[in-house]
């Protein structure tokens, strides 16, 4: 076994390696940035080294400083987490040129599956089952729309060197081709280096499943089952479980058998996972499920197979770059129970799941119920520099019915903030009929946006709880006399509160609390936090639709302005794009008008409420 492995990765997944790796005696050495000299990760780790400025392409991309960090500090391995260099093969042949050990598969291995067309290509030659598409060279965007036309609409066009849900489009109609390819491409090559493309059908009813495979450099790989995630938007996971609802015995053996066989083609060796994409119109049936792409690397899902198999896949991975063997045989992996997983983001998704930066003043989830990977803690900063992920929540238990029950209690039962979080939006979709039913494709969030990412209001129970709080025993203040007679009737003691959203709700007060008066009451519900206090009128300044002023909802990068001064545009119609938080971010046109002013061209980067057009009425 190795004795010390530098992590060249940050947040949740460096604090991941971490842990299973003092369990196992190892040394560990981090790295990070100037956004990161205070996180979480730096901190439990046995040493760590800075390796440049907040940007990822100056620090966590820059292969030669992490080789160099391991050597300054006499590390044996490097072990890439998820994300960053994790599937680049120069890096790994990098590494192992510099006499260290590589935690990951075989450089060939990663190059071999890195392209999306060339990995189906090889796939299709190993007898998996691949889905219809173009994977040519031929680039031209007259030509790649003839080829979307002759697959059939809906397609897919997704970037040979993608990941993460970026470089990825769903184009529904011929005339929509050649917009979405442009920023398909745009995308690719701002994020990956590649605008390389290929196209493929788009199952109208599609299920996202994927098999946790295993290899090592003694000719054995298994498979660790599968794991279903379905619960997508805009093609980035947002729950996953373990195993698949409706898979029968004799689908996941034939699912998993394809996986392996995927695997020993390119002779695998580490944590892979072969993803697939099923059509689940009628059941979970061997026929209808093909192969999408391998992820050469750990899963951020991975602590779901970590559930039901009992397996530390972290251990493994060190144990098979240090030259052992699998610990278990294929007739030794079964699988326990059901886990389920979400993605708990710094972001509001009343706004369109833009991400909610600043300090994280309040994080406490119930330990002893669920499972929490994370990178940050109480008084750490949400950094617009990285994914503004702050935790993975985990459950296991005996039904699926009982891990959704864990879950959702779980991020009730949870407290985080002042940030806004999506932690309501995922307490309603754990609760949604159809998720509950295991009736479940990566459309369901997109047909039922609107409901699901509505806040509720506070309950009256709620309501009249966190009253008293704010009046406390005393009853004193200007509001706690508000009140007036009804004929025949005693006085009516109300108040009126606000919270941090700027919703008013009137209350009729119940009682009073045990407690001093309070200046504001917190209140979670249904994964929702509300920050109440008594109602005061303010002015508005963030420039709202009835206003016409677009301003940036994040700090940013301007990289497309639609309009000039004067033009005409229609509700809804593209103002301009704005990349933050490594995606892109459409600002549309909130009513009919005339564009007044345009206050930024494409290049620009521009701070939080920055005000970037003004449309009037015409």
């Amino acid at each position: 076994m190795m004795k010390s492995v530098l992590i060249a990765n940050r947040g949740e997944i460096a604090c991941r390696v971490v842990k299973t790796a003092r369990r196992l005696g190892i040394r560990t050495v981090a790295v990070y940035s100037d956004a990161d000299a205070e996180a979480l990760h730096v901190r439990m780790a046995d040493e760590a080294v800075h390796i440049g400025p907040a940007p990822t392409r100056e620090s966590y991309l820059v292969g030669e400083k992490i080789i160099a960090a391991a050597k300054q500090t006499g590390a044996e391995a490097i072990h890439p987490g998820y994300g960053f260099l994790s599937e680049n093969a120069e890096f790994a042949q990098a590494v192992m040129d510099a006499g260290l050990i590589w935690v990951g598969p075989l450089p060939k291995s990663i190059t071999a599956m890195g392209l999306k067309d060339a990995a189906k290509k090889l796939m299709a030659e190993a007898g998996v089952p691949v889905t219809p598409g173009y994977m040519g060279d031929n680039q031209d965007p007259a030509f790649l729309k003839s080829e979307a036309d002759k697959i059939g609409y809906p397609v897919l066009i997704k970037a040979v060197a993608g990941g993460g849900g970026k470089g990825m489009r769903l184009v529904e109609k011929a005339d929509d081709f050649l917009d979405a390819l442009t920023s398909c491409q745009r995308e690719a090559a701002a994020s990956f280096g590649n605008d390389h493309v290929l196209i493929e059908k788009y199952i109208l009813s599609p299920r996202h499943i994927e098999v946790q495979v295993f290899g090592d450099s003694h000719g054995n790989v298994v498979h660790l089952f599968e794991r279903d995630c379905s619960m997508q938007r805009r093609h980035q996971k947002v729950v996953e479980e373990a195993p698949a609802p409706g898979m029968d015995e004799a689908t996941r053996n034939e699912l998993c058998a394809a996986a392996v066989r995927a695997a020993k083609a390119v002779d695998y060796r580490g944590a892979g996972t072969i993803e697939f994409i099923a059509d689940g119109s009628e059941g979970l049936r061997a026929d209808r499920i093909w192969f999408m792409e391998m992820n050469t690397r750990l899963q951020v899902e991975h602590p779901v197979t970590e559930e039901i198999t009992g397996v530390d896949l972290v251990e493994w991975q060190l144990r098979v770059a240090s030259g052992e063997p699998l610990p278990k045989r294929q007739d030794e992996l079964s699988i326990t129970g059901w886990a389920m997983e979400v993605r708990l983001y710094a972001e509001d998704p009343t706004k369109g799941f833009l991400p909610s930066i600043g300090k994280l003043d309040v994080f406490d989830y119930p330990d002893h119920l669920v499972r929490v990977d994370t990178g940050v803690e109480e008084g750490a900063e949400i950094s617009p520099h990285y994914d503004p992920m702050i935790a993975k929540l985990i459950v296991h238990a005996d039904t699926r019915e009982e891990a959704i029950a864990d879950l959702r209690y779980a991020l009730d039962d949870g407290e985080c903030g002042p940030l806004i979080t999506n932690a309501g939006f995922l307490h309603r979709l754990l609760g949604d009929e159809q998720f509950a039913a295991g009736t479940v494709d990566t459309g369901l969030i997109g047909r039922k946006l609107d409901e699901l990412t509505a806040r509720p209001d506070p309950s009256i129970e709620g309501l009249q709880a966190a009253a008293a709080t704010l009046i406390g025993r005393s009853g004193q203040g200007p509001w706690a006399a508000a009140g007036g007679l009804r004929l025949n009737a005693g006085p009516r003691r109300t108040m009126r509160l606000s919270d941090q959203h700027g919703r008013d709700y009137p209350v009729e007060l119940a009682g009073l609390s045990n407690t001093a008066p309070q200046r504001q009451a917190v209140l979670n519900e249904g994964g929702e936090r509300f920050v109440l206090r008594p109602w005061r009128a303010v002015g508005g300044a963030d420039g709202g639709v009835g206003s016409g002023s677009i301003l940036a909802p994040m700090p940013g990068k301007v990289i497309a302005v639609e309009v000039v001064a004067g033009d005409t545009v229609t509700k809804g119609q593209k103002l301009l794009t704005l990349e933050a938080m490594k995606m892109e971010h459409t600002l549309t046109a909130p009513f009919d008008g005339v564009v007044e002013e345009v206050n930024c061209t494409a290049g620009d980067q521009v701070q939080v409420e920055a005000l970037l057009v003004k449309i009037d009425t015409e």
